[in-house]
């Protein structure tokens, strides 16, 4: 069952078209990769997705819904949430703070409720931050709990940022290059952290360049080139398709995961 369809997106920035037409299905459970040479549109794909653009022509539609053009945060209530390649959090708060701010979709009581500390205000408290708990728990990040920001390093930094992402219980998470700038050990611990997110039944969608770890996590890949959608795939299928090979001429074999 599709969670996620996008049906022929298509971006344009004045003269450039940095989406072309772009089409494919996000099965529930699954984790879904869009990969593709520099500059080829993923970002900008994953921002129209996001509703952070809103799309020339084609839309998103999220369990049969279309989402296209509704604000980010409003998408982000209905269970598509994202991650940011840029470091999203507060490097002067610990971890734990950062996950329990990471909340605030879930806010019952109202700002004035937070600033009289209400008796709601006070059980959002104590939920959100069970909550943060069970969420550094689960990612393998409870060792650092009481840790800043700021002392982390980027590996869990990034890790963090999919923590903050969980707190606001996503049905489908878009991950946008979550193991850039990790060494070996770092990326295997995120791609640990990933599989151990599908397995709680949600949804990923990710954009990423590091082709070993893409391959190892996707049950499906959807590769673009020049913003044009160039195939569609197992990793196994996407290793041997012509076009694929062709879009990555150039650069070493390590680059599609072989």
């Amino acid at each position: 069952m599709s969670i996620l369809k996008v049906e022929g997106l298509t971006k344009q920035f004045g003269g450039l078209t940095a989406v072309n037409n772009v089409s494919f299905d996000v099965e529930e459970g699954q984790v879904l990769s869009v990969i593709g040479p520099n500059g080829a549109g993923k970002s900008t794909l994953f921002k129209l997705i996001s509703s952070f653009l809103t799309p020339t022509s084609g839309q998103v539609r999220y369990k049969g819904e279309v989402v296209s053009g509704l604000k980010p945060h409003l998408v982000a209530r209905k269970g598509i949430v994202r991650t940011f390649q840029e470091t999203t959090v507060f490097k002067e708060m610990t971890a734990f703070d950062n996950v329990v701010i990471g909340h605030q979709l879930g806010q019952n009581a109202g700002p004035l409720g937070v600033f009289l500390s209400t008796r709601a205000a006070r059980a959002d408290e104590a939920r959100f931050r069970e909550s943060a708990d069970e969420i550094l728990e689960y990612l393998g990040l409870s060792h650092v709990r009481n840790e800043l920001a700021r002392n982390l390093p980027h590996g869990y930094l990034r890790s963090l940022g999919i923590a903050i992402a969980m707190a606001a219980q996503p049905k489908l998470l878009l991950l946008d290059e979550p193991f850039a700038g990790m060494n070996v050990d770092e990326t295997d611990r995120a791609v640990t952290m990933v599989e151990g997110i599908r397995r709680r039944g949600i949804t990923v969608l990710l954009v990423e360049h590091d082709m070993r770890a893409v391959m190892r996590i996707s049950d499906r890949i959807v590769v673009i080139s020049f913003g044009s959608k160039i195939a569609e795939g197992t990793p196994e299928e996407i290793r041997a398709n012509e076009a694929v090979i062709e879009a990555y001429l150039g650069q070493d074999d390590e680059t599609i995961g072989h």
